[in-house]
Formats: C-alpha cells, structure tokens, sequence
C-alpha cells in the first residue's frame, strides 16, 4: 500500500478492524438507542380485544337504524363499562350499554355511538361530553335517546387491528426509539435482546488548551474540540464521556490513555498526530508497541482538512483508538468520515454512513482544491425545489482548518475529488448530509 493512503483505504482498514458490541438483555428504557438482535413477536393481538375508541353508547346497529334528531331511537341503559372493567354485560334488542374509551365492547353490540350523538340519557337533546347532564352518575339504568344511526364496527378498535399474535412485532436490526419502545411495552415486553450503545472516551491534547470559562493567558485557547466530538459521539448513537485535556508530555498522555481505557469501547483523541516536536499522541504512541503487544498506525491521507490521521487496537481489549488532527475543522470532518462509521458498527447497524446526495454548486466564482486530495468544504445543502432534480451545494467560509464559525453555519460536506482541482460555479458534485437521520 502506497505511504500515503487514501480516505477510502483508511476507512475500509478500521471498519474490517471492528466488530458489533456483544448482545445484552437490557429494561426497555435502557435500551433506548440501541439496535435488536433478534425478531420480536407478538405474543397477543394488539389491542387483546374489542374496545370503544370514544366516550358513548355501545348498541346493535339494527336498534339505531334511521334515527335522526325529529325521530331518535330510544334505548334501555343496561349499564356501564368503564376502561378497565371486566364487568360482563350484553346488549341485546332494544339496549345500550354507556361505554368510555378503550372499554371492552360488551356481548351483542356491534358499534358504539359517540355520546356526542345522544341526549346523554337526559332526553334534553345532544350534549358534548360524557357527563353532561348526566341524570344518573351511576350509569347504571335509564333511557338515552341516539339521533344518528352507526355501521357494524363504527368507533371500535377491532382485536388485532395494531398487530396480530404471532406477527413479527420489530425486525432483526431495528433501532430502539420512542415508538418502537412504545411498542415492546405494549405487547407485555419488560426487557430485549440488544447491542449496547458503545462508550466513547473523548480526550484532547494540547498544553495551549483552557477550560470554557476559564480567561485565557498568552497563548492559551479554549478547548473546543472534546465538546465538539463528544457531542459528535453523543448524536452517533454512542454513550460519550469528555476526559479532561493532557498537556503536551508523552507520559501524561500514555497514563490517561491507560486510565482510560477501563470505561472505553472506542478512544477518540484530537491533536498531536502531525510531524511537530511536540506532537504527543504520535509521541506517546507512535514508535512504541503497547499493551499486549498492540500499536497505533500514523498515517498520511489524500485528503483535506484532515491529512494525519491514527488508528490501531489497543489494550488487553483491543480497544479501537481513533487519533485525529487538532485542528477544529479538520478534527469534525475526521469524526465524521471515520470515528461515526465506527460507531454505527459496533451499536449492530448496517448504514453507517451519512447520506450522500448529488447537487450543484452555487458559487459566485471558481473554487480550488489540491490536486492528487479529495477535499471536503463545508457548505449549506438546499433540498431539490420541486420540478427540479438536484438541490444546491453553497460553500460556506474558506477552506482554512481553523474556521469554527463557519463549520457552525454548515449542515452539509461538499466532496470535491482527488482528480479535480477547479470546481466552477453549477458544477454537479457529492454532499455529505450532516444532518438527519443515519
């Protein structure tokens, strides 16, 4: 392989390096965010049975037929049926039985009648609630007079209408948000089959780095970074946790590293990965062969931002460590390419990647980019206006690797090829979407 690699060779040797996280039985809750292994069925149709979807009168079709508010149809009250309740009623000719919401449909009625509908059981007239003008809070007897007639299975919830027994409730793969938990609980599951969310331990380097918060002294800068990828992680899916900058002093480094490295499933570092002398990751790392003989790789890429990049398996665990230059933007774009795919695969996903969309470029004059580099500028993605078969790509700031602001503003990567040195204005190139789903 050549010494300078491409984005493509880099990232396809860490994805073969890493493999999903081992299944655990998780509470549903804990597994929000994390992907199923197995297909989960349905033990029992959803809903178990027959149930009212409005407050009313449950009644046999036949008994309202033509009513109407000159001539309504008068029914017996044979009783209540509240949600919850296994009193066993039956309506039969002439009947009704006053229902609430997700009350079980009693014997002989075939439809329920909003109270909406009736008199309320007061012979006043329509009402617009359950207990207005209730004659009889009990429920228990009595006449309602109903002034529209209903169809067989009108506001009911037929057994079985969400999800039949023995159906497959979630797939093999799902990822577990709200809804499908919604789900799991619904159908009587307390805890699943999971991949874990992994832990990332975010750790940047640098001895210019200060606190947010904290005032700057001669030369010192705020550390951005490890906020910016462990949010990063934390979007990916992952549990992210952001360990204090280490100063520019290889042991330090190689001692947090180690103290690290109990509570990681990926290590992410920022800085110190280029050719300069005090460049302590690829000091610490770099010409050493580690625990269990493991050792991180520093490599150069066709690519920019983001030329140095590291990565190798460490510790008795053979943790993933993703080394990634210091540089704001060029750290961003680094996470993006490579430590998120990383991510996605261990949580058990098959798309790890973001989307990518074709577009054109809206530029008011050409743009360079370095021959023989494939170059990622930040930009703002428009969607395609209708009628129109791509969206635009607008170039956001310059292509320096230390322009935070601008990386602020984009939601989107413009992908310009190794081949290409000059993209002009309405050219058709790949955007990278940083926003949305996957």
């Amino acid at each position: 392989m050549s010494e300078t690699w491409s984005v493509d060779e880099h990232l396809d040797d860490i994805l073969a390096s890493v493999h999903p996280l081992e299944p655990l039985e998780l509470s549903l809750l804990e597994a929000q965010g994390c992907v199923l292994v197995d297909d989960v069925l349905v033990p029992a149709a959803l809903p178990p049975f027959d149930n009212s979807s409005m407050d009313g009168y449950a009644v046999r079709t036949v008994d309202v037929e033509g009513a109407g508010e000159e001539f309504p149809a008068v029914l017996t009250v044979v009783g209540d049926v509240a949600a919850g309740s296994g009193a066993l009623l039956t309506v039969g000719p002439g009947q009704a039985a006053r229902i609430m919401t997700g009350a079980p449909l009693p014997a002989g009625a075939e439809a329920v009648v909003p109270v909406e509908w009736t008199d309320g059981g007061t012979g006043r007239g329509p009402v617009t609630s359950m207990t207005a003008h209730s004659s009889d809070p009990s429920g228990a007897t009595g006449e309602v007079r109903v002034h529209r007639p209903v169809s067989a299975g009108q506001h009911v919830r037929a057994q079985g209408s969400d999800v039949r027994a023995g159906a497959v409730a979630l797939t093999a793969g799902t990822l577990l948000g709200p809804p499908q938990l919604g789900l799991l609980a619904a159908i009587g599951r307390r805890t699943v089959q999971v991949r874990p969310r992994p832990r990332v331990v975010v750790l940047s380097t640098g001895s210019e780095l200060v606190q947010p918060g904290e005032p700057l002294g001669p030369g010192q800068i705020h550390d951005s970074n490890s906020f910016v990828l462990t949010a990063a992680a934390r979007d990916a899916g992952a549990l992210a946790y952001r360990a204090t900058a280490v100063a520019d002093d290889a042991d330090s480094f190689r001692e947090a590293v180690e103290d690290q490295l109990v509570r990681a499933d990926v290590l992410v570092t920022s800085g110190g990965v280029s050719v300069g002398a005090y460049d302590v990751v690829k000091e610490a790392l770099g010409d050493t062969t580690l625990w269990d003989g493991s050792a991180v790789d520093f490599r150069r890429l066709a690519m920019q931002p983001g030329k140095p990049q590291g990565f190798g398996l460490i510790g008795p665990d053979r943790t993933p460590l993703l080394a990634l230059p210091g540089n704001p933007v060029s750290s961003y774009v680094s996470f993006e390419l490579f430590v998120r795919p990383v991510i996605r695969k261990l949580i058990g996903l098959d798309a790890v990647h973001r989307p990518i969309v074709r577009a054109r470029v809206q530029a008011d004059k050409p743009l360079d980019s370095p021959a023989g580099k494939r170059q990622f500028l930040r930009c703002r993605h428009l969607p395609a206006a209708e009628g129109e078969l791509l969206g635009t790509a607008e170039p956001v700031g310059g292509a320096g690797s230390h322009l935070v602001a601008s990386l602020a503003h984009a939601d989107a990567l413009l992908v310009v090829p190794e081949d290409v040195t000059e993209v002009v204005p309405g050219a058709e190139l790949e955007v990278v979407l940083l926003t949305g789903p996957a």
